[in-house]
């Protein structure tokens, strides 16, 4: 099964709505297997932004990703990194299509709510970056084959 990473960005956790992105990952068939809350430090934030060195918006970003805690976590399932990119909808929240969380609940780009990896390759990166391999759960989820399965 293929995992991804998630964010629930500074503002996410501010307005109340990790309980929604959880609740929408889960029911899209996805299967949590690694989940903590902190604060992002700035060394953290420069190693995981560092494709954004140099650019305009890098230090508003590190800035705004430590700002408030974030709730950071591991998804599992088929296409994982496809599935939760198409959950979360269009970076820029006013392209995302209606019914995914950035369109539901964001306006403005640089308050879009969630990270979410956007290769199985940088999935895995990030997931080390930010867990280490005790803080991820391997789980039988009963009803698995009623998501999953192949006739």
């Amino acid at each position: 099964m293929e995992k991804t990473f998630v964010i629930a960005k500074p503002d996410a956790v501010q307005r109340g709505l990790i309980g929604e992105i959880i609740s929408r990952l889960e029911r899209r068939g996805l299967k949590l297997v690694a989940a903590k809350m902190m604060q992002v430090s700035p060394e953290l934030a420069s190693q995981h932004y560092a494709v954004h060195a140099g650019k305009p918006f890098y230090n508003g970003l590190i800035k705004y990703i430590t700002s408030a805690p974030v709730m950071i976590m591991v998804w599992e399932g088929p296409n994982a990194v496809e599935a939760v990119r198409q959950t979360m909808g269009a970076t820029k929240p006013t392209e995302a299509a209606p019914g995914t969380i950035r369109h539901d609940y964001a306006v403005e780009i640089s308050r879009n709510l969630t990270h979410a990896s956007d290769s199985s390759e940088t999935a895995e990166k990030e997931i080390m970056l930010w867990f280490s391999k005790e803080e991820i759960c391997t789980w039988d989820r009963t009803i698995e084959d009623w998501i999953t399965g192949k006739n």
